[in-house]
């Protein structure tokens, strides 16, 4: 595995970037065996590869049936996993370094609200921890331990003992982040709990089949208006990466310097777009560098000139279409 102090998390610049993206895409082209051989069946050589926007993605199908990994992990890996249904079968991210992840998310985080010891964070994921491999949740034990606030933690079914803590962290005035799945936010809604300014709403997606799906913006307003609160935060991160981006509020999420967010065309999946047009969201994440930094996601969204983005949904069916029998005769 690769040690910490490898892994470019000092970067300020687009050169920078481009020079660590490039390096990471020669070390796994040529360590990771099945990154290796997508780029082969794209024709894709490791000479042919001079611009970022040469670098092949990884459809996120094959953390589902395939190993990921650079280089021979000899220590027992971390296995994140990711919610299926009993009809799914979950992602697999195995993690060689978890101190990487540690070190990713701690940054991250400080970049875009500052220190976890200035929050109580509470965090409502209760469909997350009821089982084994959240990478979310291993994230938010680490803030909630490092906020060292006495009423920080996980609520899982303890209704009165949450609504009794927000009524507590109002009177105190104290900064709270409250992160939660979409619909253990609109749960909370339903008690008819306004908060106060103290307070920061994130929300991290998902139904997980116990409501109706909504775009992010019909999510945003009821939970404004359900909550009481001027804006709504969200986190955009997945089990195949290492790191997240944040929205402080309108759905535009910023990316820390060591992850990027590209569009590729819907219909044309190994054609990238950078106009502001909706397409297949692929991620460069450099904290990834033990499994593999670029990834095609099924999200479908906008990027724009400053680094930004929106997302706007997810594909109904496969969106690689061509490449899906190339997926198949992959070993």
């Amino acid at each position: 595995m690769l040690k910490n102090e490898n892994i470019p998390f000092d970067i300020v610049s687009d050169r920078d970037f481009k020079m660590a993206a490039l390096n990471a895409f020669r070390l796994q082209y040529q360590k990771n065996k099945v990154y290796r051989e997508w780029c082969g069946q794209l024709n894709v050589s490791d000479e042919s590869v001079m611009e970022i926007t040469d670098i092949p993605f990884l459809p996120i199908e094959f953390f589902k049936s395939h190993a990921i990994v650079t280089k021979s992990v000899t220590a027992k890996p971390v296995c994140f996993t990711s919610s299926s249904t009993t009809s799914q079968v979950p992602s697999k991210h195995y993690v060689s370094d978890v101190l990487v992840y540690e070190k990713s998310f701690k940054a991250g985080f400080r970049i875009f609200y500052g220190a976890p010891k200035d929050y109580c964070i509470l965090a409502l994921l209760p469909n997350y921890l009821e089982r084994e491999g959240s990478s979310l949740v291993y994230m938010c034990r680490q803030l909630i331990d490092e906020s060292e606030h006495p009423r920080s933690g996980f609520f899982l079914r303890e209704m009165d003992a949450l609504l009794s803590t927000i009524d507590f962290l109002k009177q105190k005035s104290q900064k709270t982040l409250l992160i939660g799945v979409s619909y253990a936010l609109l749960n909370l809604c339903e008690f008819g709990v306004k908060l106060s300014d103290n307070f920061i709403v994130m929300e991290t997606g998902g139904m997980k089949g116990t409501r109706k799906e909504m775009l992010k913006s019909e999510l945003h307003t009821a939970l404004i208006s359900g909550l009481g609160v001027k804006t709504i935060h969200s986190e955009y991160g997945m089990t195949e990466l290492l790191s997240q981006a944040y929205s402080h509020g309108n759905g535009i999420f910023k990316c820390p310097p060591w992850m990027r967010v590209m569009t590729r065309e819907i219909d044309d999946p190994l054609n990238l777009i950078n106009d502001g047009r909706t397409g297949g969201i692929n991620v460069i994440d450099l904290a990834n560098i033990n499994s593999c930094c670029f990834i095609a996601t099924k999200d479908i969204g906008r990027t724009y000139s400053d680094g930004s983005f929106e997302l706007l949904g997810r594909y109904d069916h496969s969106d690689v279409r061509g490449c899906n029998l190339m997926l198949e005769n992959l070993e």
